[in-house]
């Protein structure tokens, strides 16, 4: 499954390391962006989820605002 996963972050949010964390342990591949050192894409996150709170993960066309597991699971199909 090539789904492409982008986690919208920032270095001091505790749920953004946790998010990013899990998909380490899963060992899927994700696109971490730094929403803090870069405006355009805190931007890019804002018009995607509508709002400015990290971390937004965007899974293929989901996106996903905080640190969602349940539904994490469900896109990419562990029960």
């Amino acid at each position: 499954m090539s789904l492409k996963i982008t986690v919208y972050s920032t270095p001091s949010c505790p749920w953004c390391k946790k998010v990013k964390q899990y998909f380490k342990s899963l060992g899927v591949p994700f696109k971490d962006v730094d929403v803090s050192k870069d405006p355009r894409k805190a931007e890019e996150m804002y018009r995607k989820s509508g709002q400015m709170g990290v971390p937004v993960v965007v899974m293929g066309n989901q996106v996903i605002v905080g640190f969602d597991k349940a539904r994490i699971d469900k896109i990419l199909g562990i029960s």
